[in-house]
Formats: C-alpha cells, sequence, structure tokens
C-alpha cells in the first residue's frame, strides 16, 4: 500500500504531513512512501532525511498522487501554483488531512466528485 505526501502549496504553509520519525514506522510496518520533492523543507525536513527513512522521494507530483492509496495532507488538495491535485485523485484514494470542509465547501465538492474517501482530521471529535 502506497501513502503519498505533497508539497503544501499555500504560500504561508510549512508544516508538512508526515516527518521523517513517523514516515520511518510506516516504513518499517510495510508501506511504501512516496514524498514529493522538497515537501518537508518548509518544516526543516530536507529530501535526505526522508531518504534516509527509506521513502521514495518524487519529483512528478501528479504521477505520486495518481499511485496513491493514501493521500496524507495538511491542508485541502488545492488548485493552487499552477497544480490541480483534486484533478489527479483517483476514486479509490484515501485522503487524510486538516481539510476543515465547513471553511472549504468548493474544495470539498470538487473532492467528493473524484469519489475518494476524505478523512477530516479537524472533524474528529475528541474527549479529555
Amino acid at each position: 500500500m502506497k501513502i503519498a505526501v505533497v508539497r503544501e502549496c499555500h504560500p504561508q504553509e510549512r508544516r508538512v504531513a508526515l516527518v521523517p520519525e513517523s514516515c520511518d514506522k510506516l516504513v518499517r510496518a510495510g508501506f511504501d512512501i512516496g514524498i514529493e520533492s522538497g515537501a518537508g523543507a518548509g518544516a526543516g525536513y530536507g529530501d535526505a532525511s526522508y531518504r534516509v527513512v527509506d521513502a521514495d522521494i518524487e519529483t512528478d507530483p501528479r504521477a505520486l498522487v495518481q499511485s496513491a492509496d493514501i493521500l496524507l495532507r495538511v491542508n485541502p488538495p488545492s488548485n493552487l501554483d499552477g497544480r490541480s491535485e483534486v484533478d489527479w485523485i483517483q476514486p479509490s484514494t484515501i485522503i487524510v488531512g486538516s481539510l476543515m470542509p465547513l471553511r472549504h465547501p468548493r474544495e470539498m465538492e470538487a473532492l467528493a466528485k473524484t469519489g475518494a474517501i476524505a478523512f477530516s482530521t479537524d472533524a474528529i471529535p475528541t474527549r479529555c
């Protein structure tokens, strides 16, 4: 099963959906991990830190998203920066991230049309 992480396109976003330490645990659990080149740079994780934990560094975000079984995101898939990520998502893809569906209704409508399964981590109820 392939887990993919692409670079976040929002101009002020510095976070990455998967850090090398967690990536290492997932690789040891048997997952294939694909990280877009530069995805972790804003958070202080260079491509080399992902290579050390046996993640594949990809230069083509479209191919990476299209091959993903699970797509991890910080923000909803976007159409920013000349990228149309929603168009790349396959119907069988599971998307996990802070999608903020009430703040991004157009993005959620477009995502729903792909047939993908989305889990918005900010909408999961918690109990303290």
